[in-house]
This record gives C-alpha cells, sequence and structure tokens, in this order.
C-alpha cells in the first residue's frame, strides 16, 4: 500500500479506535508503568549478551520510547509468565497469541508478527498425515502446556498428546522416537534444532494446522487508554516502515500483519490462486474492488477454510471471504453482500448404485464427505449427522468421492464443476442427487473490527451495483448469468 493510503487509512484508526472518553494526561513522572514480561521464543524474543533481542524487544522499545515508557523485560518460562501477567495489575505478555481461551483474558494491542504452525516429524520416522482427523490417530504428540497450540489440539480433541517441559525436550523426543508428531513453526524449531546441533533437515514439515497473529497482551486492569496508546504507536509503526525493517531483520520477510488481514480459500471459480500465483476469482474482484474505491490494498492471503474462519472468529480486524450467511453465523460476523447465490448438493459418482432422495436417505450412508467448517458442514452436524468424514481440502474428497472411500461428497453447483475440471474430471462424471440448501454468500468482518469499517464497505458494494460495476464482474465470471 502507498504511504498516502496508508496515511488516510491510519487516520481513520485514530478516529475509530479512539476511546470514548480518553483519560487525562498525567504528568510524565507520574505515568503509569508496564511491567513487560516474556519469553525466550528465537527470533521474535530472546536474550543475546545479556540483553533483550528480537523482533518484539526492539518494536517495543520503539513504542516506549514514542510513550515515554520504561521498558524493562522480565524474562521468564512461558507457563510462569502467562499466569503472572494473569495476575498483575500492570503487567504485559508478549508475543501472545489471541486464540478463543484468550480472547477475554487479556485486552490486546498488535498484530506484529504472523506464523504458521505445522506438525513436524523426524525425517527417518515421517508420518504423512493430509488432516487433524488423521493426526489423532498416531501414537503421540508433544506439546508444550499453555501453547496457543496446545491448547487449540485439546479443544479439537486430541487425546495423544505428551507434555514437554519446553521445545529443546521436545525436539530431543521427536529425534529419538519417543513423540511421533511435534506442533511448531519454522523459526521457533530450526533455532531449536541449531541449538541442540542438528541440521534443519532432520525434520520434515507434514501438515499446517493453523496460522497464528501475535500481540502484545495486556492485563484487563491495565486502562484502555493505555492499550489505545500502545496500539497507536504500533500502527506508526506500521506506516513508517519500522515494522517491515524489523520483519527483514529477524524473519527474512518483508511483510508483515497490515491494519486488516485479508484471507481467503481456494474455492474456484469464487476464489483461487492463478498460474502467476495471484489471488483472484470472482469474490476476489468484487473485494479487490471495494478496497481499490477506498484507496486501501491489503494483501489477499489464500489459506485453508478452517483456519481462515478460526482468525476471523478470534481476531479483530480480519476480513474474510466468501461466506455463507446462516443462523449459526449470523452473529459471529459482520455481513458486505450478498454477493452471491450458492446451491449446495450432496453429490455421488456417475453410475453409482445410490438413491438419495431426502436428508434421512443421507443419514444412512456409510462415508459422507465434507469439507471442516464450511457452512454445510455445520448445518448437517446441527441435524445430527454422525457419519461425516472430514477435509480441509474439498479436492482430497473428490478423489475420495471418485475412489469409493466415501460414498457422497457436499459441495456447491458453484465451485464443483471447477475442482472437478482442475482434477481432471467433469461434471459429468458426478450426479447431484440431493438438494440440501440454496444460501447467500457475502464479505465478511470480524466482529472485533469496527463496524464504520464494514458499513463502509457495504456502501461501496451498494455504489458498484448501481453503477453497474457488480454486473460487468458477474459477467466475466459466470457469462451465462441474466443480468437484466
Amino acid at each position: 500500500m502507498k504511504n498516502a493510503e496508508k496515511l488516510f487509512f491510519y487516520l481513520l484508526l485514530v478516529v475509530v479506535l479512539a476511546p470514548s472518553c480518553k483519560e487525562e494526561d498525567e504528568p510524565t513522572e507520574t505515568k503509569p508503568q508496564l511491567k513487560f514480561i516474556s519469553e525466550e521464543y528465537k527470533p521474535f524474543n530472546y536474550i543475546e549478551n545479556s540483553l533483550p533481542a528480537g523482533l518484539a524487544p526492539e518494536l517495543l522499545n520503539e513504542i516506549c520510547s514514542q510513550l515515554n515508557l520504561d521498558c524493562e523485560i522480565n524474562f521468564m518460562s512461558w507457563e510462569e509468565g502467562y499466569r503472572e501477567t494473569l495476575q498483575t495489575d500492570n503487567a504485559v505478555l508478549f508475543s501472545t497469541a489471541l486464540n478463543a481461551k484468550r480472547k477475554d483474558q487479556f485486552k490486546w494491542a498488535g498484530p506484529i508478527a504472523s506464523l504458521d504452525w505445522n506438525f513436524y516429524a523426524a525425517v527417518p520416522n515421517s508420518i504423512s498425515i493430509s488432516n487433524l482427523e488423521e493426526a489423532k490417530s498416531v501414537s503421540t504428540i508433544g506439546v508444550i502446556a499453555d501453547y496457543a497450540i496446545e491448547e487449540y489440539l485439546v479443544e479439537q480433541g486430541f487425546t495423544n498428546l505428551q507434555y514437554c517441559v519446553d521445545i529443546n525436550e521436545a525436539i530431543e523426543k521427536l529425534l529419538s522416537g519417543e513423540i511421533n508428531l511435534f506442533p511448531s513453526n519454522t523459526y521457533a524449531i530450526n533455532s531449536a534444532l541449531e541449538k541442540a546441533g542438528e541440521s534443519v533437515y532432520a525434520v520434515t514439515s507434514e501438515f499446517t494446522i493453523q496460522t497464528e497473529l501475535l500481540y502484545f497482551a495486556f492485563n484487563k486492569g491495565v486502562s484502555d487508554n493505555m492499550v489505545y496508546n500502545f496500539q497507536d504507536a504500533i500502527n506508526r509503526c506500521k506506516l513508517n516502515g519500522v515494522l517491515k525493517n524489523l520483519s527483514q531483520k529477524y524473519l527474512n520477510k518483508s511483510e508483515f500483519p497490515d491494519f486488516v488481514q485479508v484471507y481467503t480459500e481456494a474455492y474456484p471459480p469464487l476464489t483461487f490462486m492463478d498460474k502467476n500465483g495471484e489471488v483472484t476469482g470472482y469474490g476476489t474482484d468484487i473485494v479487490k474492488e471495494i478496497m481499490k474505491r477506498n484507496g486501501v490494498n491489503f494483501p489477499i492471503k489464500l489459506t485453508s477454510w478452517r483456519n481462515g474462519y478460526q482468525l476471523a472468529l478470534n481476531n479483530p480486524w480480519v476480513c474474510l471471504f466468501t461466506m455463507d450467511r446462516t443462523p449459526t453465523r449470523e452473529n459471529s460476523f459482520q455481513w458486505v453482500g450478498p454477493i452471491g447465490t450458492n446451491t449446495t448438493w450432496i453429490y455421488t459418482k456417475d453410475g453409482a448404485n445410490l438413491t438419495i432422495e431426502s436428508l434421512e436417505d443421507a443419514r444412512k450412508l456409510e462415508a459422507l464427505g465434507t469439507v471442516s467448517s464450511w457452512f454445510s458442514t455445520q448445518h448437517l452436524q446441527e441435524q445430527g449427522f454422525t457419519n461425516l468424514v472430514y477435509e480441509s481440502d474439498p479436492k482430497v474428497l473428490t478423489e475420495k468421492l471418485m475412489s469409493g472411500q466415501i460414498d457422497a461428497f457436499v459441495c456447491t453447483d458453484i465451485t464443483f464443476p471447477d475442482i472437478l475440471k482442475d482434477l481432471g474430471y467433469t461434471y459429468e462424471d458426478v450426479r447431484p442427487s440431493f438438494s440440501v440448501m440454496a444460501s447467500d454468500f457475502y464479505v465478511t468482518f470480524s466482529n472485533g473490527t469496527p463496524p464504520v469499517i464494514a458499513q463502509q464497505a457495504q456502501a461501496t458494494f451498494e455504489a458498484m451495483k448501481a453503477d453497474g460495476t457488480y454486473q460487468a464482474i458477474q459477467q466475466k465470471w459466470f457469462s451465462e448469468i441474466n443480468n437484466d
């Protein structure tokens, strides 16, 4: 995003994020001081030559300079620091991932970085997994207590977890075969392998579990005004290049979390990555046009639907598209649209001797494939279905349908033809056996995003419909649609 565009958006943030009743500025000598707590987690925060180092401590120094705060950092174990922050009125814990469990335990400023969590296996003992359900069947998965990823796996029903004191112990057990998998990210595991004198090629990434956004987490006793000032300082560091430079220095990349995080999934023709590596599609064109008309150009990131959905559910300032609007989701997001309509079908392989004329018939199937976190999955779960086979990738389910591993697959008529074509099949190879529902789909914003942002996006979308741009985008992607 150009600086002029960023400056405009930053000024908007100043307005919408400002506390309704800002506390009077106190004299410098009586300003409240904060107790900063961190763990050693290279390259984000660690000790080098007896001094704090890493992306977060350097950023914190800049923030404290802006706010005239002392910047002493207390390093301790994650478990101890987490507990200390919950119990200490002026404590701040970093770098902290925001998740469902922690969301209401702290006040938040950020995000300052993002990282992907993967399952890692030792190379001699590589395990092929393509989803969370398969990971539940391995013997042991090493985890560290109170880490966000450990909390997530517990929430997902994992019962094969073995607790380790720290990542160093986890690496030792992984390489010795005492545990089969360990969830971590590239930065942490490479650092631990280096510390252990092992090659980074001693382990291999088997499956991406989720993306986390990292923040400064404040005890709820810290004033809203202080958290606002902290967030304002972070935003300035995004605007003036400080955070970009720190990302390049410590993470070897110039990308960092912008003011708004925009996510979508591979769901052609609505959203997908083209041969040039660009995210495109019908929904993408609509989102890009909305951003263009509002003078912003946030990067659009392609991820699994389950990952994007969780990010939007838990984090503020997240845009996720395209999403079908259902009663279950209604109050969890802010909605912009509708931008289209689709019908969800239960598909069978052509020639299969199956008759599905009702949901009751579908219940009798041995295996009904459905994508994790899709609206249709939530609908069938609410209907009490117990024969669902989950995958995060619709292509995997398509192959399972065509090979006979599942009896049927739940998908929409708007995207299944493209999925089939991409895999070398045709729409004639399957049969839409039963229509589950018809629904509208939207662009959404997380509830932590100021409503004015979604309202502005809706107004822009209405203007696109009024001047014919919306219809032109429809015609581009769905030429058979009658736009009269």
